[in-house]
């Protein structure tokens, strides 16, 4: 039996790249994790088509009022009182809509997330000692905290807000064109540039949300490294050492922070400035447009009402974005964690464990890493009945060897046996019943 040092954890994976085809993978996944909820689902979206409905119904409401309720062409009191009363009972039940959209999408929200993390922690038990030895546990934790708390804020907020502000740029885009597609085109001016900085946006701001979120993780390791090992770095009189490195981790976490903050100021001023331009531009060229006939008083209200649910969900969008991106991330990673593999399962046809019987270990080789040697050909039999006493210094492989006879890792060279069963060959459960 010849002894070696077992491997360390490896070094910090690289940023990920939540790229269009990742992206794609996050969205099926996720449509995947809601098939159960398939009917709340449906519901909450109904729900949201008719709180649109009913906040783009409010400035088709004012339009209609100022075109045939009041001069100079009419003078009709008793069709503006009820026009008056058709605006509170839109406005009341966009007000009732938003409240049940927010609460279903909530409620299905915090069911996913609980579902999620349940699965992440079965799937984490089910892992392999091999994973834990090299990830760090830092990471892990980030998993389900930090990431879970992106996803968090998305389920409370960010969704509803994502949606409905979707929905309510295509409504107005499509009744503002009913209405006067002349004045519409003034309006859509400044879509161009708006699109060319939010795929700008887009790009950048993926990059450095995946950055961040890795950053935290890497801070919060090592923060978890320092804290468990407090003695050893007191007993070594290592604090200035882990400060400093505690202390780049935290910087680089506050500059890539800072390189998130520094794309959104490029980006909503441009979507503020398009907004206010084309409402000065609506007003202005409408009221040329009325002088000439071509639409009503009525029409450039609405428009400017209407204007305030184009600008105004694209400059949420744009904000939102921003969650969006982070939560897409933290489900990439948790997406990643759950289709890891583990190296130890039970293969088809696997029988029981005898309920006595001999150890036989033969010539038995493992590396922890797959380069140094930890045990290398290594022989021993141990009777039924019989106790063993393993002894060596430090790094001999006595605990790596009491690990492969409880199979928390398979052997690289030879078999382990227990009654003449390949321990490869038993089902887990046996194998915990009679061994661990």
């Amino acid at each position: 039996m010849r002894g070696g040092w077992g491997g360390g954890p490896h070094a910090l994976e690289e940023d990920e790249r939540l790229d269009a085809r990742a992206a794609r993978h996050v969205i099926r996944r996720t449509a995947r994790f809601l098939r159960p909820y398939r009917a709340a689902v449906a519901g909450a979206a109904l729900v949201m088509v008719l709180a649109t409905a009913a906040l783009l119904a409010g400035p088709a409401l004012v339009r209609y009022g100022i075109d045939h309720a009041l001069p100079p062409k009419h003078h009709d009191g008793w069709l503006l009182d009820k026009v008056a009363l058709a605006y509170v009972a839109v406005a009341v039940a966009a007000f009732a809509l938003e409240r049940a959209q927010i609460w279903l999408v909530a409620r299905i929200g915090e069911r996913f997330l609980r579902d999620l993390r349940v699965r992440v922690f079965d799937h984490l038990q089910s892992l392999s000692l091999d994973f834990f030895s090299k990830e760090q546990t830092g990471r892990l934790v980030a998993r389900m905290t930090s990431d879970i708390d992106a996803l968090t804020e998305l389920v409370q907020t960010g969704l509803v807000m994502f949606v409905t502000n979707l929905l309510l740029l295509v409504g107005s885009v499509i009744v503002i064109v009913a209405m006067s597609w002349k004045l519409a085109a003034v309006c859509l001016i400044a879509l161009p540039f708006v699109i060319a900085a939010s795929v700008r946006f887009r790009t950048s701001s993926n990059r450095a949300y995946l950055a961040y979120r890795d950053a935290i993780a890497r801070t919060m390791a090592t923060l978890q490294e320092g804290l468990s090992g407090v003695r050893v770095v007191q007993a070594f009189a290592r604090e200035d050492a882990e400060i400093a490195r505690f202390g780049r981790h935290n910087r680089h976490q506050y500059d890539t922070n800072m390189v998130t903050a520094r794309i959104s100021s490029y980006y909503f001023p441009v979507v503020e400035l398009a907004g206010v331009a084309t409402t000065a531009a609506v007003v202005g060229i409408g009221g040329w447009m009325v002088g000439r006939g071509d639409v009503t008083v009525g029409t450039i209200a609405a428009f400017v009402l209407y204007l305030g649910n184009l600008f105004e969900p694209i400059q949420q969008l744009s904000q939102l974005f921003n969650t969006l991106q982070s939560a897409g991330a933290a489900l990439h990673k948790l997406f990643g964690l759950l289709d890891t593999p583990a190296t130890i399962v039970e293969r088809a046809g696997a029988v029981d464990l005898p309920g006595r019987g001999a150890f036989d270990v033969r010539g038995v080789s493992f590396s922890y890493d797959g380069v140094t040697p930890v045990l290398r050909d290594v022989d021993l039999h141990v009777a039924d009945g019989e106790r063993l006493a393993l002894v060596g210094p430090t790094g001999a492989g006595k605990s790596t060897l009491a690990k492969l006879l409880s199979r928390l890792y398979d052997p690289v060279e030879g078999t382990i046996a227990y009654g003449d069963v390949d321990l490869r060959h038993a089902t887990l459960r046996s194998l915990r019943e009679r061994i661990v």
